[in-house]
């Protein structure tokens, strides 16, 4: 080790110290370091000037653990790095402040990671976005300066800084290398890339914070955890490792079984709610073969749109004159269970929650009280908001025969000066008291979308809603995004309604269909708004879905790459069986899209290859001897990779599903 080191050492060159500081997990500025320092704290308003010195370097015989001590005796503190490896390869990252001093000091910074780049790391793609439009890719070579992202929002936000892939120049979906870096945190953050005069790189992923986070004598601050990972074989590589990280180690394992087909009240009905139309909703789902009915916003005390009753967490006497009971009753009746939408960080002023206790809400004495989207924010930090909260959805769940709930979370954090991060890991507490409570319900997390999606938030929910939109030519280009972070398992997707409400869109039900497959699928749309053929034509998707849900959620997921533009697809392998999706949004300007080429099986592998249907009405009419496509076409891996298969792709708004069974 001693010698790799040295032979990668420089000689000082101008305007350099003349001990040049050595890439290392802890930068710091006091030894001439000119860029970010991984730590920054203040004692009385003041900064400190610390010098950590790495004292203690233990290794695990294992080889899966390792962990750095540093420490600056003269200011009594001490800093412990700890990285895990698992067993997919992927690392957990973890940073320990210690004061041994007599008095408190503030933590301005406190990297959960500070990482020397490799020099292969030429090009970073970091993910940006807003409400509806989540986590679009922006791909850029590592430039001099800083190249990154911020959330003051008090979450994530819909720009999902925190997530970033670093890879070589020529790094491809099969081969090349490729890094994954994410901060599993749900607060304010930054993440960056800074790169020096003399060519180096670092990455560095941490909180933000103004000094509210204060560490007492004998006292301990953890950073939150970053996740790393590299995959030599290009992104497919780091995804699988990632992926299987996720569900293995990230999402709760309770409760067991196949992701349930879910009905989504919100597109199909909204605020116009009563009990006649959501037990016809309930019916109409299930003769669809729907396994799980959500009722969303709009069931409780006073809401009748979204300027009143939010924290009134009671039903509606109007709507529900015997409360839930008699709409649980018809939805487990019809063989699904129920599921139920709530907002509990946030309140309406017009509510009895806010009348009764004014005060509980974030806000500056003698500050006007903004709102967003009527909303004001609950101050979770006091524990008497958190107990009472606990104490309604507790009492909710305990008095119904609830699944599934769909927490929100429709507006950002503000005012906050010195709660920040304390409403963060005050939401976490929160979410493990009602879990531990109700293990057996599933909860899914919804920021107005995807404004807070990271695995903190994941360890306490099985699902996330990856949008609002599901406008499924929007959702393939949002999905691509999170799907090299996360699981198709654990990616809400939705059938919805047409036109799109959001964009307007008009689509055929087999395009929408079709997409909405390939994540956790659900419909969010009034069957009795489609016709017959369209509710026909949903059900056998639905059908579909339960039969190949297995390979999705579980298998290993390959991006599919067309050079024809607008086609894009992925592939999910588990074992012996293989679903593939292809999607064309444009209208090509050639009249055969290129051969579809699927990557990644097993090599010398033989397949048998089908269309399943129902196929795409017009598209099906160009796709050449259909009969051969129901029967069957064996192909060798080697040929699927290469020569790829013909499929009809020329019309807009298109998708073909593609079927492997692996022979003999």
């Amino acid at each position: 080790m001693a010698a790799l080191c040295n032979a990668a050492r420089y000689a000082p060159h101008e305007s350099q110290p003349d001990a040049p500081p050595r890439p290392t997990l802890l930068p710091q500025s006091g030894a001439g370091f000119g860029g970010w320092p991984a730590v920054l704290l203040q004692r009385d308003g003041h900064p400190l000037h610390a010098e950590f010195v790495l004292v203690e370097a233990d290794e695990a015989q294992n080889a899966r653990h390792w962990q750095l001590r540093f420490l600056d005796e003269r200011l009594a503190l001490s800093i412990t790095i700890e990285w895990s490896l698992d067993a997919h390869g992927v690392i957990t990252c973890r940073t320990r402040l210690e004061n041994h001093g007599r008095a408190e000091i503030a933590v301005l910074r406190l990297a959960s990671l500070a990482l020397p780049l490799p020099t292969w790391a030429q090009t970073v793609t970091r993910y940006t976005g807003r409400w509806a439009a989540e986590m679009q890719a922006v791909r850029s070579t590592i430039a001099h300066g800083l190249q990154g992202a911020m959330s003051f929002e008090g979450r994530s936000g819909h720009g999902a800084g925190h997530w970033l892939l670093l890879e070589e120049p020529d790094t491809a979906e099969t081969h090349g290398l490729a890094l994954g870096a994410h901060l599993a945190w749900s607060g304010d953050h930054e993440v960056f890339i800074e790169r020096d005069a003399d060519g180096a790189r670092l990455l560095m992923a941490a909180r933000v914070d103004a000094g509210e986070v204060r560490v007492a004598p004998d006292g301990a601050f953890d950073a939150p955890e970053a996740v790393l990972c590299v995959g030599d074989g290009g992104r497919a590589a780091l995804r699988h490792a990632l992926h299987r990280h996720v569900r293995a180690s990230v999402l709760p394992q309770t409760p067991a079984g196949p992701r349930r087909v879910h009905l989504n009240t919100w597109e199909a009905v909204g605020f116009r709610q009563d009990l006649t139309t959501l037990q016809r909703l309930a019916k109409d789902a299930a003769a669809l073969g729907i396994e799980r009915f959500v009722l969303d916003d709009g069931w409780f005390r006073g809401r009748r749109d979204d300027t009143r009753g939010l924290g009134d967490w009671q039903p509606d006497p109007g709507l529900f004159p015997d409360g839930l009971a008699p709409l649980i009753d018809t939805v487990r009746g019809l063989g699904m269970d129920f599921g139920l939408w709530v907002e509990p960080e946030m309140v309406n002023p017009d509510s009895e929650l806010h009348r009764t206790h004014p005060d509980w809400c974030l806000h500056e004495p003698g500050r006007t009280r903004g709102t967003q989207r009527h909303q004001l924010v609950l101050d979770l930090t006091r524990p008497e908001v958190t107990r009472h909260l606990f104490g309604t959805l507790d009492a909710l769940l305990r008095d119904h025969d609830i699944a599934y709930l769909k927490w929100d979370h429709n507006r950002a954090l503000f005012p906050r000066a010195a709660r920040a991060h304390a409403q963060t890991t005050a939401l976490y507490a929160l979410l493990d008291r009602l879990r531990d409570a109700h293990p057996g319900v599933e909860i899914e997390a919804c920021a107005s979308g995807g404004a807070r999606i990271d695995y903190a938030i994941l360890r306490r929910c099985r699902r996330f809603w990856a949008s609002d939109g599901n406008d499924p030519v929007e959702r393939l280009r949002i999905n691509a995004g999170y799907l090299q972070f996360l699981p198709l398992c654990a990616l809400g997707h939705h059938v919805g309604p047409d036109p799109n409400p959001i964009t307007g869109r008009r689509l055929e039900m087999d395009f929408r269909a079709k997409v909405a497959m390939f994540g956790h699928m659900g419909v969010e749309a009034d069957p009795a708004e489609m016709d017959d053929a369209e509710r026909a034509l949903l059900a056998r998707h639905i059908a579909l879905y339960k039969d190949w849900r297995t390979v999705l959620h579980e298998g290993d997921l390959l991006a599919l790459d067309c050079p024809t533009p607008g086609v894009s697809g992925w592939l999910a392998v588990r074992g012996d069986r293989a679903l593939a999706l292809v999607a064309q949004t444009d209208y090509t300007a050639d009249y055969d899209a290129a051969p579809l080429r699927l990557p990644g099986l097993p090599q010398g592998s033989h397949w048998r290859v089908t269309l399943p249907e129902p196929w795409p009405m017009r598209a099906a009419q160009r796709l050449a001897d259909p009969a051969r496509w129901r029967e069957g076409l064996t192909l060798s891996a080697e040929a699927l990779a290469t020569q790829g298969l013909a499929l009809a792709l020329t019309f807009p708004q298109t998708a073909w599903l593609i079927a492997l069974e692996r022979l003999p």
